[in-house]
């Protein structure tokens, strides 16, 4: 009973106390957590030599909580429930390098993504604000922490790799589906409260991108996280005219007023009815004179 306990408080602090944010959201049904048991510090060790890298402080700690985290919701449309949000971080066994080696039995000049590699003069500098992209040759070491859904790939990455020397400093990227890199956090800790922040809602690591997530994610982000969407919409376009559509319900709704009939034509045509019936009247009497 106190390991259940035990175990209990420690996936609350894990989540942050997320699964209450979003059960007590409208519409929000089917939250569930799969609980891990903690990754062993041999598993540890065995992939650091394996990969010649070392694991960052904070993802090790977390391993040694978790081995893994999988955390899903679903909305419920028309007495259907929808699977919706997804927060994922794969386990260490399944912590894969992005680039596997070439197979023997593979053509010599096949295709492979180091072929992606081209440099343009001043890009391999980088700058304060954009990082260095990583590559997809052997100068960086590169493994998947979450697929996305098929939406794309966060990576851990390692940078400035040299062939035998062990790598130690890692950083967090997005691979998006057209194969471009987007540079999302320095450590793992901050990449794991943007992704409670976003609760997991689809596409969302593209609002990283120069080109946002589809409009159908958009509208999905508007209804479950209105304040970072929001926020993220006045740094992306200062006025906000763009995405949202403002109503003025005194003038959506407002009645439309009846135009007066026009008194003074009803009363020409009036006079001339008149005249026309006097004309037609002093032509009945001269004729009864005659």
């Amino acid at each position: 009973m106190e390991e259940t306990k035990e175990s209990f408080k420690i996936a609350d602090r894990l989540m942050l106390g997320i699964t209450r944010i979003l059960e007590n959201m409208p519409g929000v049904v089917d939250v569930r957590f799969a609980e891990r048991e903690p990754a062993e510090k041999r598993s540890l060790l065995s992939w650091e030599q394996k990969n010649t890298c070392i694991l960052p402080e904070d993802l090790r700690d977390f391993y040694l909580t978790t081995d893994s985290f999988t955390l899903t919701w679903s909305v419920k449309l028309d007495s259907e429930c929808v699977p919706l949000g997804c927060m994922m971080i794969n386990s260490v066994a399944r912590l894969c390098p992005l680039l596997q080696p070439v197979s023997l039995f593979s053509l010599p000049n096949a295709p492979s993504l180091a072929d992606l590699d081209w440099e343009e003069s001043g890009t391999e500098s980088g700058s304060a604000r954009v990082p260095v992209a990583p590559h997809f040759d052997s100068r960086s070491r590169i493994f998947e922490l979450d697929s996305c859904g098929g939406n794309g790939k966060v990576c851990l990455v390692y940078k400035n790799c040299t062939p035998g020397v062990v790598a130690q400093r890692s950083e967090i990227w997005f691979l998006d589906r057209s194969l471009c890199w987007h540079f999302l956090t320095t450590t793992f800790t901050s990449y794991y409260r943007l992704m409670i922040t976003h609760l997991g809602l689809p596409e969302w690591q593209y609002h990283f991108t120069p080109y946002g997530p589809s409009p159908q994610a958009k509208q999905w982000a508007s209804l479950y996280q209105p304040l970072t969407f929001n926020c993220e919409l006045s740094l992306a376009d200062p006025a906000g005219d763009l995405y949202l559509n403002k109503l003025d319900p005194s003038k959506a709704f407002k009645g439309k007023a009846k135009v007066p009939a026009p008194k003074k034509k009803q009363s020409t045509q009036c006079n001339s009815g008149g005249a026309a019936k006097g004309q037609s009247n002093a032509g009945r009497q001269s004729g009864a004179k005659r």
